[in-house]
């Protein structure tokens, strides 16, 4: 069960360092703003997902909000990895699609982590 808890933490937090910060990025940095302009998306687009990343960060991270928005945090996130992934490996190659590869990869990890410990809290009650 430690086991499990330190590699839950451990990819939940790089996964929602390295793309629930970014949407703070998005809102704030100038060359974001830019980035979506290259990718051909608009502007709304960057500040509405900068507020869906902002949201899922805190209900992925918060141990008080219950399994069922966090299932829809994870999907949320799952889709917008899959997306950038498409994205860039259209507009900008494959090369840049490795960051979001590597987001998607640590959330499914933590994806399966958290189902464990969920698992182990059922058994322990």
């Amino acid at each position: 069960m430690k086991k499990n808890k330190i590699i839950y933490w451990i990819t939940t937090s790089l996964a929602m360092l390295m793309g629930g910060v970014s949407g703070f990025l998005y809102l704030l940095m100038p060359q974001m703003k830019e980035a979506f302009q290259l990718m051909g998306f608009p502007d709304y687009f960057r500040i509405e997902l900068a507020i869906a990343k902002i949201i899922g960060l805190f209900v992925i991270l918060l141990p008080q909000v219950p399994a069922k928005f966090k299932e829809w945090a994870y999907t949320g996130f799952g889709i917008v990895f899959i997306s950038a992934i498409i994205a860039h490996t259209v507009v900008q190659g494959f090369a840049t699609a490795i960051a979001p590869i590597v987001v998607l990869v640590l959330l499914s990890v933590s994806y399966t982590y958290y189902h464990k410990l969920q698992a182990a809290k059922i058994k322990a009650n």
